[in-house]
C-alpha cells in the first residue's frame, strides 16, 4: 500500500475556531508533530462541567438507568451475519456495536473506533456481543480513531492489530500509539487530510472533549472523519459529539455525503450530556445539516453510559425521521452485526 498526505479543499473559516494553516503540519505515516499545543481546551464548544454541575450530579444520583430502564435488554437488535463482499467500487458498512464499524470503501477495510472488548474501564459489560467476530474480519487496511475516551479507544482491541496497520488519529494522540509500537501513525488536526491507496481521510470537528487520565484533560483533540473514495463518494463518521454548528460547516466543505454514521444514545440527563452527546432528534437534525443522503445510527445498544431506557434511542430516532419527512429507506437503522451495501 502507498500513502500520502493531502490538503483539504479550502473554504471560508468560521469565526468560532479558526482552522490551521492547511498547507502545514500534515504528517507522513510514522512521523509525529512535536509542536501541538499543550491543550486543546480552546476547541471546546461549551465549558466542561464545573463545581455546581458536579454538586447537582451528586444530589441527583447516578447517570446509570434504573432497573425498569434495563428490562428491554433481551429485545436489543442483534443479528450478526457474514460480511458482504466488497470490491473497489462498493461502499459497504457493518455495525459491530457502539461506534465500531467495519467500513469497506475504495477496496479498503477500515475500522472505526474499534472496541471488541466485553468490558471497558468504568462501565458495565456489553449489553450485546460484538456484531463481527474478530477472526471473521478481513485484513484491516486502516483504523480511524475519534478521541481517547475508553469506549472509543480500547487498548486490548488495538493490541490485536499488526503494528504496521495504518492508523489515523487526532492531534496530540499519536504518541499513545507509538508507545505501543505502532509504526504507521498519521496524526491530524481539524480540516487536515491524508490519503491511503486512493481513499482520502479528512479529520473534521466534533462537539466533544478528551480525557483518559487525571492529568490529560483536552491534551489531545477529538473529532470525526470523512472518508472519500476515488469516485468521490463520502462517508461521515461522527465519532462522539453533541449537536452544533460544525455539522453545517462539514456539509458545506464536503458536499454529497452518501452516508452519515451518527450517535443517538447516551443522552439522558440532558442537562449533563447535551453539550457532548446528541439525542436522537438532534442526530436527525445533524444529518440534515450535513446534507447527507442516508443516516446509520450508532452509539447505543452496546454499553450502559447514561439513564435512558435501552430501546428508547431507536424508537425516538425512527419517530424523528418520520416527522422530518425523510425517506424510510434512507434510515439504515441496523441491528448490531447488520450490514448494508451501496453498489455503484
Amino acid at each position: 500500500m502507498t500513502e500520502r498526505t493531502a490538503d483539504p479543499a479550502r473554504a471560508p473559516r468560521t469565526p468560532h475556531h479558526p482552522g490551521p494553516d492547511v498547507g502545514a503540519g500534515l504528517q507522513p505515516l510514522g512521523r509525529l508533530r512535536a509542536d501541538w499545543p499543550r491543550s486543546f481546551a480552546d476547541r471546546l464548544t461549551a465549558p466542561l462541567p464545573g463545581v455546581r454541575a458536579l454538586a447537582r450530579l451528586a444530589r441527583e444520583g447516578s447517570v446509570r438507568p434504573r432497573a425498569e430502564a434495563l428490562r428491554d435488554i433481551p429485545l436489543l437488535p442483534f443479528e450478526p451475519g457474514p460480511l458482504p463482499l466488497a470490491g473497489p467500487d462498493t461502499l459497504a458498512v457493518t455495525w459491530a456495536g457502539h461506534a465500531s464499524w467495519v467500513l469497506r470503501v475504495g477496496g479498503l477495510t477500515v475500522l472505526t473506533d474499534p472496541v471488541w472488548s466485553r468490558r471497558i474501564f468504568g462501565t458495565p459489560a456489553r449489553l450485546t456481543p460484538v456484531g463481527v467476530r474478530w477472526e471473521d474480519l478481513p485484513p484491516v487496511d486502516a483504523v480511524v480513531i475519534s478521541h481517547n475516551h475508553f469506549d472509543h479507544l480500547d487498548a486490548p482491541t488495538l493490541k490485536r492489530l499488526p503494528r504496521d496497520t495504518p492508523l489515523f488519529v487526532p492531534a496530540g494522540l499519536g504518541r499513545w500509539f507509538v508507545r505501543r509500537r505502532f509504526t504507521r501513525v498519521t496524526e491530524l488536526d481539524w480540516w487536515e487530510a491524508a490519503e491511503l491507496d486512493g481513499v482520502r481521510f479528512d479529520f473534521v470537528p466534533a462537539h466533544h472533549w478528551s480525557k483518559r487520565t487525571l492529568l490529560d484533560t483536552c491534551r489531545s483533540l477529538w473529532g470525526g472523519w470523512v472518508l472519500t473514495d476515488a469516485a468521490g463518494r463520502r462517508v461521515h463518521f461522527a465519532g462522539d459529539t453533541g449537536y452544533g454548528h460544525w455539522f453545517a460547516e462539514i456539509g458545506g466543505r464536503y458536499p454529497g455525503i452518501e452516508l452519515a454514521l451518527l450517535p443517538i444514545g447516551a443522552y439522558d440527563p440532558r442537562w449533563w450530556l447535551s453539550d457532548v452527546h446528541t439525542d436522537p432528534e438532534e442526530a436527525v437534525r445533524a444529518h440534515q445539516d450535513l446534507g447527507a443522503r442516508r443516516m446509520a445510527p450508532m452509539h447505543w445498544a452496546t454499553f450502559v453510559l447514561s439513564c435512558e431506557p435501552v430501546l428508547e434511542p431507536l424508537a425516538r430516532v425512527r419517530a424523528a425521521w418520520d416527522r422530518a419527512g425523510l425517506p424510510r429507506e434512507d434510515l439504515w437503522d441496523l441491528p448490531v452485526g447488520g450490514s448494508r451495501v451501496l453498489a455503484p
